[in-house]
Parts: C-alpha cells; structure tokens; sequence
C-alpha cells in the first residue's frame, strides 16, 4: 500500500505536482469547451430572463469555487496548526489568488447579470455582501502573510485569519434562506434536484468542473514555486537549480 503521507514533504511534493499539472490543464480544456459551447451556443433562450441569463453560467461556477477555495483553504491551515507541516502554509498561498480572482469575478458577473434583472449593478444584498466580505478576507489574507517576513509566523498568522474567516461560508450558502433577499434561490438541490433545464444543467456542471481543474493546475503551479523560494536553502532545491 502507498505511502501518501511522504508527498506531505516538499520535496516528495514537487515532482508529483509537476506530473500531475498537464493532466489537470487538459481536464480543465475538456470540460471547459463543451461547457461553454453548451451554454453559450445551445444552450434555450430562459422565457424570463432572455440572452442575459447566460452569464450565469460563468457566475455559478466562479461563485461555488470562490466559496470552495476558501474551505479548502482552511482545510490547510488546520492541518499546517495541527501538525506543524510546512507544506499546509504553501498550498494556502497557492489557492489565494485564484480565490481572490473567482471572489471578484462573482460580484463583477453577478452585477452584469443583476443590472438587467434588478435594474441595478449592487444592491445591499444579504449574498451580495456576504460574498463581498469573502473577497475582503481573501485580500486580508494575502495582505497578511505577505507583511509577516518569517514564513512559519506568516503561515500562523493567515491559517488563524482564514479559521476565523470560515464562518462567512456557510453565511453566504444559506443567505437566500435566511433573510429576505432579492437574490434567488439555488437552482440545484440535492433534495428538490435541478429546476433548470438538462442542456443548462451540463453546461454549468462542466464549467463548473473545469474552473476546479483549472484552479488544481494554478495552484499547483504556485506551490512549486513557493517551495523553491522558501527551501531554496536546501540541498535538493539546489542541485535542482545547478546547471548540468
């Protein structure tokens, strides 16, 4: 049987990310295609909302990663408190500016779609605002650990913010429930099942699978970049970076 706790040190690590980058970048092409094409091109008109619902399809899914990346997130900084391992601290950093990214561009696609809907690009919406202060506590974040020098204070520091933080998900997921908003409701369920059409469905389903392949590649990617700047001081990083 494997042993998948030694890939917890970075230079088990490193390799493994590097293998597994293009299958992620090649998954995140196969669902992202059809997804688009689907939802842009085939996807009925919506008797209600017309051509405008269609940036939903893009929303759905930045919302639902950027709401998943910081559980995740915090998924890390528990275990880098817990255990003490440096690996936690670095896949926290990796995922933030993706985050940080699909946060903006919630909001940012929620206001396209809300103008022609409700008249307005924001309103104080129970989820508007909620969502707003996940994209603050994404940037508090990264403003933290990059003011903090020390990498393992640094790491303390933001795993502490994003514990913290993680309360404002389940905030966000049950809004609509909650409060009276003029958001609407979730169009999957687990229980009620979808109340969208099947085309639509596939369509939010795969963009939705591709930004989360898409988000596993960056991330990735960044780690073996942290792990070369912060152990760059070790004997394998720098028979890495020796020229032949």
């Amino acid at each position: 049987m494997p042993n998948w706790f030694k890939y917890s040190a970075p230079v088990a690590f490193y390799p493994l990310a590097g293998r597994m980058i293009p299958v992620f970048w090649a998954l995140a092409l196969l669902f992202g295609i059809p997804g688009l094409w689907l939802g842009l091109a085939v996807a009925p008109v919506d008797f209600q909302q017309g051509e405008a619902y269609r940036i939903l399809f893009v929303h759905v899914g930045v919302a639902w990663m950027a709401m998943f990346i910081y559980l995740v997130m915090a998924f890390w900084a528990a275990i880098g408190l817990a255990f003490n391992t440096r690996l936690s601290g670095m896949m926290a950093l990796a995922l933030a500016p993706t985050g940080t990214l699909f946060a903006f561009l919630t909001l940012w696609t929620g206001a396209l779609w809300g103008k022609p809907m409700w008249g307005a690009w924001w309103v104080w919406d129970a989820r508007l605002t909620s969502s707003l202060i996940l994209l603050f506590l994404y940037i508090g974040f990264i403003a933290l650990t990059r003011a903090i020098d020390d990498p393992r204070r640094s790491d303390k520091a933001g795993a502490i913010l994003l514990l913290v933080g993680v309360v404002n998900v389940p905030i966000i997921y049950f809004s609509v429930k909650w409060w009276n908003t003029l958001h609407q409701g979730a169009s999957l369920s687990l229980a009620k099942g979808a109340s969208i059409s099947p085309l639509m469905l596939w369509s939010m389903l795969l963009c939705a699978l591709a930004l989360w392949m898409y988000t596993i590649a960056v991330a990735l990617t960044r780690a073996r970049l942290l792990i070369l700047e912060r152990e760059r001081n070790t004997e394998w990083v720098r028979a890495l970076l020796s020229p032949a």
